[in-house]
């Protein structure tokens, strides 16, 4: 694990003194609400102990210099109007949440030296690009002057890789990384965009197994559910219902009405609906403590991800049905967008090291491959680990 004390050496090495400002902030584990968001939904996902460090200095010059923890050098840039390409395209993130919050008016004079270092894999789905806008976020905001609210900085993270980076995704990432807490889930309301957070329990953990399998067509194939869902809501609509989203049908209005639609359009609003439904019953489960619940729902989750929504492969398929049989695991569920990628299992201390190995021998047994594991907990959202400001 990085230490600050790590952190402020390296930043000294790159640039010849010391960070005034060293934020933090964790990647994140979608935990139930599989394509809710976008149709307005809850989600439900759980900040992690990994996290993205970022460490500042404010400079009077008018220059813009950037390292990471895997480069020996930093590079400058003179202006920050415009996207950067090739192997530094990584500064995006925190150049699009500077600007962002130089719309809210953030004093904008000067430049900084910027590092950044990690514990954090990437690649795994774990919302490292919003870890690093968080992180940034927060660090501009302290060494710069800026007061925003919790809920506005998610926000404007947000917008940052959408209008900046060009990746429309929605908020959870970015609400997940500001609020998340130790023993604590995020909820997100993706309509009012409210967040609160909900009891886990420091006991369980949070397990993920990355078969770094993704669909050749995963992007049109995300893009073609989001159409799917569309396509639901303008039938249910022609068919009579006064709706603006799929979060606005129950589970009997859609059985009643959908005749109206395809089958295959059909399968894909029973799943949000159910979805929705499902991360409210999670949510329940664990306000009541009841764990055991909130671990069906999860199994459940899956297989309507598989069955309805049509969004899993055979090897998230295989995982999730050999975790069902472990010791200790509660639930298990395809996490993320799907159609590749990773398992997400909940899992109380029964579930060790060695029955994960297990589970990634035998799927190394049935697909050639051995899948990472990374067991996570709980942890605080986005911080300001330290300033001399």
């Amino acid at each position: 694990m990085k230490s600050i004390d790590q952190i402020k050496r390296s930043f000294l090495k790159l640039y010849g003194s010391d960070p005034t400002v060293v934020s933090a902030a964790p990647g994140r584990v979608e935990f139930i609400g599989n394509h809710t968001d976008y149709n307005l939904g809850p989600v439900i996902g759980v900040a992690i102990d990994r996290r993205i460090f970022v460490a500042i200095r404010r400079i009077e010059e008018r220059v813009f210099r950037f390292a990471s923890g895997e480069s020996s050098d930093f590079f400058t840039l003179n202006e920050l109007s415009s996207p950067v390409e090739g192997e530094n395209s990584w500064v995006n993130y925190p150049i699009g949440v500077y600007n962002c919050l130089v719309r809210r008016g953030m004093d904008s004079e000067g430049g900084f030296e910027l590092f950044v270092d990690s514990n954090l894999p990437t690649g795994a789905g774990l919302a490292s690009s919003a870890a690093l806008e968080l992180a940034s976020g927060k660090a501009f905001c302290e060494c710069f002057g800026l007061e925003v609210q919790l809920e506005e900085l998610a926000v404007a993270c947000k917008e940052a890789e959408n209008e900046f980076v060009g990746v429309p995704c929605g908020i959870l990432d970015q609400g997940v990384s500001a609020f998340g807490e130790e023993g604590s889930l995020v909820h997100i309301d993706c309509r009012d965009m409210l967040f609160s957070v909900i009891p886990l329990g420091k006991n369980l953990s949070i397990w993920i197994f990355n078969t770094h399998k993704k669909h050749a067509l995963v992007e049109s194939l995300y893009s073609k559910r989001h159409e799917e869902c569309l396509e639901a809501v303008n039938g249910l609509v022609k068919a009579g219902l006064e709706i603006s989203c799929l979060a606005d049908v129950s589970m009997d209005t859609l059985e009643d009405a959908k005749g109206s639609l395809d089958e295959r359009i059909a399968k894909r609003a029973k799943h949000i609906v159910g979805e929705i439904y499902r991360v409210e019953e999670v949510k329940r489960a664990l306000v009541e403590g009841n764990v055991e619940k909130a671990g069906k729902l999860l199994f459940q989750s899956h297989a309507s991800s598989r069955d309805l929504f049509e969004n899993s492969i055979p090897e998230l398929d295989f995982l999730v049905d050999i975790l069902r049989s472990m010791p200790g695991v509660l639930g298990a569920r395809l996490t993320g967008g799907g159609f590749g990628g990773a398992v997400m299992a909940l899992a109380k201390p029964d579930f060790t090291k060695i029955y994960a190995e297990s589970v990634a021998s035998a799927y190394r047994g049935r697909f050639g491959e051995e899948p990472e594991t990374l067991e996570c907990h709980s942890a605080d959202g986005a911080c300001i680990l330290e300033s001399s400001n």
